[in-house]
């Protein structure tokens, strides 16, 4: 059998019929198009380092401008059904809050379904007595404003003169003091009442979702096996977003609620009115990072000036800021770790964003939210680790920040070292 090769030394057509004439059409045209074929191949450079080759995107800006696109749709997308959204993430956090407690009865040999019943059972508890605590609240603030009507309304006409003492426009401070009521607040409040039972509806979506994801949730430390060699990076990130959340959950949970206790127990003390419903909001208002202190504060200091003048205001801003300083910003941070890896930047944008696309409880929701956000964008994307540091994740950033200034302060002694030198006593 001769060769048969072309004179160039390239192979033509080896087949007769159509099949054959498209495969030598085709290689003919690699041939041509290819001048790695005909040009004799030259090794890399042994100097050029791996660093100097850079990889250009074309499309990189259009591929920006998609995603703040898509961002922008699903944003929209997510207020248009936050009475939905809400309640079944709510209910999602709560089910990683309580999950353990399903692995501490499974442990013990407690059947899977007891264990099912018990974690429902204790979330439901829980709201049921935060439930209670609100409607209890509510209904002390509402005899509170019929009692202090008067004062209240004095104190807005003292607020009024105070804004003209300092130059702000006299005739808006005085149509502000004239529209305002303390009666209107009696019916805003009878509002909300009344509209306790349009959360009908939010509180099936919640206890339905508990009782579906406790079910589902039995299966979760066989899903995480099975899909361990296939996804090792997923079942990683969101093992470790279960954690963060849950540690962030159940301290803020529990230093919230010794914080509203001293709170309650202060004001008692400085016999500040309506000091329950204030305790109550410091708790709820501690799962707001950043502006929940400032939200908590201004009802006490009200009806404190209201009842006691200045000497109660001070005590109570010094009060709750102690408290405030030892829980949220001692005790807290050691306590959380590295649970919350996000800069004090994107936290408060966080309780701002979230708040204006899902409603109030998405200022509570704040912080699972955006870490829920940063696992699907960063967490579960080999390539954008390099983006955690600016998140909020600076071990490293610090370890470097102190060699720095570590640089600089010897530095600094060199030089006075040398000055000391240059120039003898």
């Amino acid at each position: 059998m001769g060769d048969d090769r072309d004179a160039d030394g390239s192979y033509g057509v080896l087949a007769c019929g159509t099949h054959g004439t498209r495969i030598g059409v085709l290689m003919w045209w690699t041939k041509k198009r290819s001048p790695a074929v005909t040009a004799p191949l030259e090794a890399p450079a042994a100097s050029a380092p791996p660093e100097a080759i850079v990889v250009r995107d074309e499309h990189r800006n259009a591929f920006i401008l998609m995603g703040i696109g898509g961002g922008t749709v699903a944003i929209f997308g997510l207020a248009a059904i936050s009475g939905i959204f809400a309640p079944v993430f709510l209910a999602f956090v709560l089910t990683i809050c309580v999950h353990p407690l399903r692995l501490w009865l499974e442990g013990r040999g407690v059947p899977r379904g007891i264990a099912t019943g018990s974690v429902i059972l204790a979330v439901t508890l829980l709201l049921v007595a935060l439930g209670y605590a609100i409607l209890i609240a509510i209904g002390q603030f509402g005899t509170l404003l019929a009692d202090f009507g008067d004062e209240i309304a004095a104190f807005g006409q003292s607020v009024a003169t105070w804004l003209n003492s300092i130059g702000i426009d006299s005739t808006e401070v005085s149509a502000m003091s004239a529209d305002f009521d303390p009666s209107a607040l009696i019916g805003f409040l009878g509002g909300i009442v009344g509209g306790l039972t349009g959360w009908v509806s939010g509180l099936v979506i919640i206890f339905t979702m508990l009782l579906l994801m406790a079910m589902d949730a039995a299966f979760l430390p066989h899903l995480h096996r099975q899909l361990q060699p296939i996804r090792p990076l997923i079942v990683t990130g969101f093992v470790n977003y279960g954690d963060n959340v849950r540690r962030y959950m159940v301290v803020t949970t529990v230093l919230g609620l010794v914080q509203g206790v001293i709170n309650w127990v202060a004001l008692l003390i400085l016999q500040v009115p309506g000091a329950f419903i204030w305790g109550l909001l410091a708790f709820i208002c501690s799962f707001i990072p950043n502006i929940g202190y400032f939200l908590a504060i201004i009802p006490p200091i009200i009806f404190g000036a209201l009842v006691g003048g200045w000497p109660t205001v001070i005590a109570v801003i010094i009060v709750y800021g102690v408290i405030n300083a030892v829980i949220q910003s001692v005790i807290q941070p050691r306590v959380v770790g590295r649970a919350v890896s996000l800069s004090q930047t994107l936290t408060f944008f966080s309780v701002l964003f979230w708040a204006v696309v899902i409603g109030p409880i998405g200022a509570i929701l704040a912080i699972p939210l955006s870490l829920l956000v940063r696992l699907l964008l960063v967490d579960a994307n080999p390539s954008m680790a390099w983006i955690r540091p600016m998140l909020g994740e600076l071990d490293e950033t610090k370890q470097i920040m102190a060699e720095a200034d570590a640089e600089s302060k010897a530095a600094r002694q060199e030089r006075k070292a040398a000055k000391a030198a240059n120039h003898p006593l």
